[in-house]
């Protein structure tokens, strides 16, 4: 009985430390460079749990013992969790690295020879397979204007038209 206790208690903690579940999914069109660039701000330790699911080996984001391994873990879930259409043609995320920002961690894509967007469609499931209150907020720049949308499980795709 003490023991259950003690596991609501901890439970109780641990939703007052970590309460919510959440990513932030920045998409930025740079006319410039002709590229469109994505920044994905998740938690690390929710990252890590998740990632830990399709390995055996250990995955310490902060402190890998192998990086090229961390790195390759990172850019195959971003790649099957994540998913853009532009003007209706899938295209391929390129991974460029991730860094650790206190409690979270950036992960950088980008989609080279992009000119122009006139629709860019998402389909995210990031972290869905890990928490079932997961959001993920988008934030997306393009042709001057920004526009913000919030995916709430189990609800994966929107549009962003300029």
């Amino acid at each position: 009985m003490v023991n259950i206790m003690v596991q609501w208690m901890m439970t109780g903690i641990l939703t007052l430390i970590h309460p919510f579940f959440v990513s932030v999914i920045e998409i930025n069109h740079n006319t410039k460079d002709a590229t469109v660039e994505i920044s994905v701000r998740v938690f690390t330790e929710d990252l890590e749990k998740t990632l830990q699911k399709y390995t055996t080996t250990k995955v310490d984001i902060a402190n890998p013992p192998e990086m090229d391994f961390v790195e390759k873990q990172i850019s195959t879930y971003l790649s099957q969790k994540l998913k853009l259409k532009i003007d209706g043609k899938p295209v391929t995320l390129n991974y460029v690295g991730h860094e650790i920002q206190k409690e979270s961690v950036w992960c950088y894509l980008e989609v080279p020879k992009v000119v122009d967007i006139k629709k860019l469609e998402v389909n995210c499931t990031l972290l869905y397979d890990f928490e079932k209150t997961q959001s993920n907020i988008f934030h997306v720049k393009g042709k001057n204007t920004e526009k913000s949308y919030k995916l709430d499980y189990p609800k994966s795709s929107t549009v962003f038209e300029f």
